[in-house]
């Protein structure tokens, strides 16, 4: 398309792009710059270039705060809950989208509305089945909480991805002698490929990033997720931001990383999901 545009054109776009780019990726580099920033630099030498550039908050963060406990945290109740939500989301939006029985469409829009629910009503409930089932402050606790909102979501964006896929690939594996579920494992699944890591990568990122339900049900420091070991770091009103910043530089990378080796699966996945579904 840019080929066809003139030179003016041209100008502009790359214009609007750069003046994009800037805007999205300044707060990534203002909170780098701080986190490498002592206190009295910051306060002292208000500057956009890091005075004194020093490690010593990424240092004090994972020694003194000890950050990589709450990291492992993180990565243990994010990663569990990604796997059985895609598990159980799959055999779900398989069930929603290939078999017919009753009420099917009226369970598929009770899933959607499920995910819509905002979770700041549904705490007090969950508090109360977390504390009958004995498992507050753990961490399985958590994914089990996370779980009542990754899987609707994640069921209704591959109902979209697997209505993509044609019936008679499943058909033709069956009447060559595979099983449903056969069929499901070794032809859909392998097609939905993308799908299936859209819907890992966003679930991951929303775990990772939670921070209310994780305040509420986890209480010991050393059981603490990230967003909610960052959130300690402000006493009072007291507000470390060297600590602040080199704990969500930190947070950060992971799903920075996470989302650039799988961009093109989530721009593809999330849209067949949308599009389609």
């Amino acid at each position: 398309m840019l080929h066809k545009l003139s030179p003016g054109q041209k100008i502009l776009y790359y214009t609007l792009l750069c003046l994009l780019a800037l805007i999205i990726l300044f707060p990534i580099y203002y909170m780098l710059s701080i986190s490498l920033k002592l206190p009295r630099d910051i306060y002292r030498s208000p500057s956009l270039l890091p005075i004194n550039p020093t490690l010593q908050n990424y240092i004090d963060l994972f020694t003194k705060m000890r950050f990589g406990i709450n990291i492992r945290n993180s990565f243990i109740v994010a990663g569990s809950a990604t796997l059985i939500s895609v598990f159980i989301s799959c055999l779900a939006a398989y069930s929603l989208v290939r078999l017919r029985y009753r009420y099917r469409d009226w369970i598929g829009r009770l899933i959607l509305f499920t995910y819509l629910t905002p979770a700041a009503l549904l705490f007090i409930p969950l508090s109360v089945i977390i504390a009958r089932l004995q498992l507050g402050n753990t961490l399985h606790g958590l994914i089990f909480v996370y779980l009542t909102f990754a899987a609707p979501l994640s069921t209704w964006l591959l109902m979209g991805y697997f209505r993509s896929i044609p019936v008679d690939l499943e058909e033709q594996a069956m009447v060559d002698g595979a099983t449903r579920l056969v069929a499901l494992f070794r032809v859909v699944l392998p097609l939905a490929a993308p799908g299936l890591i859209a819907v890992s990568v966003f679930t991951f990122t929303g775990a990772w990033n939670e921070l209310l339900l994780a305040l509420i049900f986890i209480t010991s420091p050393e059981k603490q997720t990230v967003p909610v070991a960052v959130s300690y770091l402000i006493t009072g009103d007291v507000f470390r931001w060297g600590l602040i910043m080199a704990g969500s530089v930190s947070a950060a990378v992971p799903v920075m990383v996470l989302y650039y080796l799988g961009q093109r699966f989530v721009v593809q996945g999330l849209a067949a999901g949308a599009v389609k579904g």
